[in-house]
């Protein structure tokens, strides 16, 4: 059964949290007081509401507001961390694999994500890797845009139900 009061409850006691911890000027929250953090209230209401409220379609904004509100957070502060794009596709793919587990649906779209994100992540070791074909794959790299276009037209028009 949706449980419908979890959401706005959570939200109320989050911000209200941050905006109290704001005013009493605690020195350790400081570098807290950002719109990211804001982010992760709101995400972490979408989880609370998914997973407690059994309304698991929450799951997926949840992951997507917590993931982002993360990165922005850590993206100056550690180093290894990637400032790329594909930090966020994979940001995306966890939240449609952790909707999968409750719901069954999203598990495609979460491995189709997840293939991405990892190219995209790893496209400048991916030529060191495979070394002797290095010119074939700069050359495909061109490319790739294209053949993702060419996969959703496929599967829009094509793939059979």
């Amino acid at each position: 059964m949706k449980q419908q009061k979890i959401f706005p409850g959570v939200i109320l006691i989050g911000f209200g949290l941050y905006f109290y911890l704001h005013q009493s000027n605690i020195l350790i929250f400081r570098e807290f007081f950002t719109w990211p953090t804001l982010l992760i209230i709101v995400g972490v209401a979408f989880l609370i509401q998914g997973y407690a409220g059994k309304d698991y379609e929450a799951i997926l904004p949840g992951t997507i507001l917590v993931g982002f509100g993360i990165h922005f957070h850590v993206v100056n502060k550690l180093t290894i961390w990637p400032d790329h794009i594909g930090t966020f596709i994979l940001v995306i793919a966890l939240g449609f694999l952790l909707r999968y587990q409750k719901t069954g649906a999203g598990f495609y779209q979460g491995v189709l994500f997840m293939t991405l994100s990892i190219l995209l992540l790893f496209y400048d070791k991916l030529g060191n890797w495979l070394g002797f074909v290095e010119g074939t794959v700069s050359v495909a790299w061109k490319f790739w845009p294209f053949l993702l276009v060419i996969c959703g037209l496929f599967i829009i028009f094509f793939k059979k139900k």
